[in-house]
């Protein structure tokens, strides 16, 4: 039975993707960013309304994926502050200069999150070379890679994503997202063979998931 997440970017998200029958939450923060780390007193009040796994963003900021020193330990800081708050994983990526994949940074960030599992969000998407930034990932500890197979949406990526989560081969999950609708996720699950899949849900260009939207993604 394939999975969905809804990336949420509040709380009243968040409980309409869980009461229409979310398998798990990205919690972020800046809509119009893309995905921005939450605040603790957001992510605390939905842990207490919600039973299924949260996973937060961790991006200081939105922009590229390249991080100075001090964002870095911002990172790092909020990092341990969100983990104190029972999630249940997290969300970030990061590149360095050359838009290939940060091993050092992100292997700190996967150590420091331990046991939590880590998703790779779609910084992926702007790494340079598909095969290579899979093994990297890998290599840096990720279970999870949320990618739109390196194209501006998944229609466009459906081929990347079907070599993607052949190449990967259960090592890693991927988790397709970036323009998944109720009206593509069919075609694109039944060319990928991918498991998981991801969406915003807001169909309306507001801020707040659509019920119809999440029970349709579920559904199909």
């Amino acid at each position: 039975m394939s999975k969905i997440e809804i990336a949420c970017f509040n709380p009243e998200s968040a409980v309409i993707a869980f009461e229409n029958g979310a398998d798990r939450i990205e919690l972020c923060d800046g809509l119009s960013e893309g995905g921005t780390t939450p605040g603790g007193e957001v992510t605390q009040e939905l842990r207490e309304k919600i039973n299924i796994p949260i996973f937060v963003m961790i991006r200081p900021r939105g922009g590229d994926f390249t991080y100075s020193e001090a964002e870095f330990e911002q990172m790092k800081n909020d990092l341990i502050q969100l983990k104190s708050l029972k999630v249940d994983g997290f969300v970030f990526g990061i590149l360095n200069e050359n838009d290939e994949v940060n091993t050092e940074q992100n292997k700190a960030l996967v150590k420091l999150a331990t046991p939590l599992p880590c998703t790779f969000h779609r910084a992926f998407d702007r790494a340079k070379g598909l095969e290579e930034s899979l093994e990297k990932v890998i290599e840096c500890g990720f279970t999870t890679i949320l990618t739109s197979g390196q194209k501006p949406n998944v229609s466009e990526g459906k081929e990347n994503l079907k070599k993607l989560v052949e190449l990967s081969n259960g090592r890693i999950e991927i988790l397709v997202g970036g323009g998944l609708r109720s009206t593509n996720i069919e075609e694109i699950r039944t060319l990928t063979h991918a498991g998981y899949f991801h969406s915003s849900a807001i169909t309306d260009g507001g801020a707040f998931a659509n019920a119809d939207e999440v029970v349709a993604l579920k559904t199909k």
